[in-house]
């Protein structure tokens, strides 16, 4: 009986915070039919900020895949001055709330900020929006990756390179497959947060339409702007990318455990 009501309980609170809300979105935006909503996804504003989340995600995930796996090399493997320094780093977008992140990419690259000057468009422009997707899905390859790297320890590498191969090759044929779960499962969490980013994109990217307005932006504006229908297709599209991650994210785990 206690097991029943633990279960009971621990579903009941799942499903009033996580199943019902996205839930009433679906509901609330197919309840005009297939037309509004296909209206409100098909206008040249929702098409813009469409493509530059994709766009956005696109630069920002395979940076952070790229910088995850070295980071969790240096991390794993390596042995160097300020490591734990630099393990805590990684963790820092946990920490700083976006809307903070923003701001400080601001005052650094905001026409009075430290580099201001030089020249180049970052704030309220497409760079400013990479960058601050970039900071807030930094650490999810590497803490994926590295769990895997320290699993499999370093016998196979060792074996590679006393056989003759030098660390390119070793990376390519021996670790790259050794974490290539890992590594996936890091990008499809990177994915999501990249695109459902909102406060550090708010800050930076001046919310102008057609030019520097993503999904999470679109929403707002329609939302603020009494259009609750375009608010609601908007959210269905990005509850749809979540749920199409949530997918990803169990079969890639079943393949992890399959594989081990």
């Amino acid at each position: 009986m206690a097991r029943l009501t633990l279960r009971v309980v621990a579903l009941g609170y799942l499903g009033a915070l996580l199943v019902v809300p996205v839930a009433v979105v679906f509901y609330r935006t197919f309840e005009n039919g297939l037309g509004a909503v296909w209206d409100s996804v098909t206008t040249p504003a929702a098409i813009s900020a469409f493509w530059l989340t994709l766009e956005v995600a696109l630069i920002a995930v395979p940076l952070n895949a790229i910088f995850g796996v070295l980071a969790a090399l240096a991390l794993v493997r390596g042995r160097f001055p300020g490591k734990r320094l630099f393990d805590a780093l990684i963790d820092l977008p946990f920490a700083v709330s976006p809307i903070v992140v923003g701001l400080a990419l601001l005052l650094v690259w905001g026409v009075d900020g430290w580099f201001g000057g030089l020249g180049v468009q970052v704030i309220f422009s497409v760079p400013g929006i990479v960058l601050a997707t970039i900071f807030v899905s930094l650490p999810f390859v590497a803490r994926e990756v590295a769990p895997v790297l320290r699993e499999i320890g370093d016998e196979q590498e060792q074996a590679a390179a006393t056989l003759g191969a030098n660390g390119w090759q070793t990376f390519r044929r021996v670790t790259l497959p050794a974490i290539r779960w890992g590594l996936v499962y890091g990008v499809v969490l990177a994915t999501a947060r990249a695109i459902g980013e909102f406060g550090a994109v708010s800050v930076v990217s001046g919310k102008i339409a057609g030019e520097t307005e993503t999904l999470t932006l679109l929403v707002e504006k329609r939302f603020q702007n009494f259009d609750l229908a375009g608010a609601y297709a908007a959210s269905a599209l990005l509850a749809a990318i979540a749920l199409v991650t949530l997918a990803a994210m169990t079969i890639l785990n079943r393949r992890r455990e399959e594989s081990t």
